[in-house]
């Protein structure tokens, strides 16, 4: 009886080692399988480092032809190297060919044709390959004011001076519209220039309006009248506007959590709340302001500085 080789203890270039595999194959013995299931996995992790290798560039002074050729015959040896500790997919095609021995008919064990991998042994290959990830559980709106406030500290100083002031009050909105904390920290940023640009009254007041909402003939509130800049046609323009006014940030957030939550035209924007650039163009699309690049601005501010 023919002894099977190790091919993965030795070299991928040996050509007796692989002479040796095809005369054990004959024999369909259980070594000779374990062997042609482990160099498979060897070339299938070659082809992976050559994939790397290609998406590399290469344009170093001593890259030519010869020293590709060597880098080809180390990855060749370093896949069958990887491949004789193992990844997994040896084992998987080990349990496959067992089953396919044990029936010589070339029948599934119920009648009907086998052509390939059974429905158990490919979902066990594809997890064997597949990257392992963990997905995040649901935050609520704490949680996620809270992963805001850590992720801050390498951020700039007058970002994190604009999420210790207003965290608590995006919170409270989010909570009333399900428009996550971060966005509309952005959307209050994106308006207010920082907090640098507030609309104030002729003596200096403040208005505390952070989203820049206008007073129109339903708002029974305080009013300030400033300059602003509308598109009309894409095309700017200097306008004085009716704004509202408030006594508190917080009332600007509650202000602005009553008009996207209430107001009929902002409903697809609450639906498209979970992605940053749906909840941007929708605000857009909705028409909540003129400026033809608001989206993009806004979605820029968000992803740039509120992104945990």
């Amino acid at each position: 009886m023919i002894t099977p080789t190790d091919s993965t203890a030795s070299l991928a270039i040996d050509t007796k080692s692989i002479e040796s595999l095809k005369q054990s194959a004959k024999q369909n013995s259980p070594e000779s399988l374990k062997a042609a299931a482990q160099q498979f996995e060897a070339l299938f992790v070659n082809m992976m480092l050559k994939s790397m290798r290609d998406a590399t560039p290469q344009e170093g002074l001593f890259d030519n032809q010869q020293t590709k050729m060597y880098q080809s015959m180390l990855d060749q040896q370093l896949g069958q190297n990887m491949a004789s500790r193992g990844i997994g997919l040896a084992d998987v095609l080990i349990r496959q060919l067992s089953i396919n021995q044990g029936s010589d008919d070339g029948t599934n064990g119920s009648g009907g044709v086998q052509t390939g991998l059974s429905d158990m042994v490919r979902t066990d290959l594809l997890q064997s390959m597949a990257p392992r990830t963990v997905k995040p559980s649901p935050r609520t709106a704490e949680e996620a004011g809270a992963a805001i406030t850590s992720s801050s500290s390498s951020r700039p100083a007058h970002v994190k001076a604009f999420q210790e002031k207003l965290t608590s009050h995006a919170e409270e909105a989010s909570r009333t519209t399900g428009i996550p904390a971060e966005f509309m920290l952005g959307q209050a940023a994106l308006e207010s220039g920082w907090g640098k640009r507030m609309i104030r009254t002729t003596d200096g007041t403040n208005s505390h309006n952070l989203f820049g909402i206008k007073a129109t003939a339903s708002w029974k509130g305080k009013t300030v009248d400033a300059v602003t800049t509308e598109y009309v046609d894409g095309v700017p323009q200097k306008r004085v506007e009716k704004f509202r006014a408030y006594d508190s940030y917080a009332d600007s957030f509650r202000d602005y959590a009553n008009l996207l939550r209430n107001n009929p035209r902002y409903e697809k924007v609450i639906a498209n709340a979970s992605d940053v650039e749906g909840f941007a163009k929708g605000l857009q699309r909705a028409g909540y302001a003129t400026d033809p690049n608001y989206a993009a601005k806004l979605t820029n501010i968000i992803k740039t500085n509120f992104s945990s």
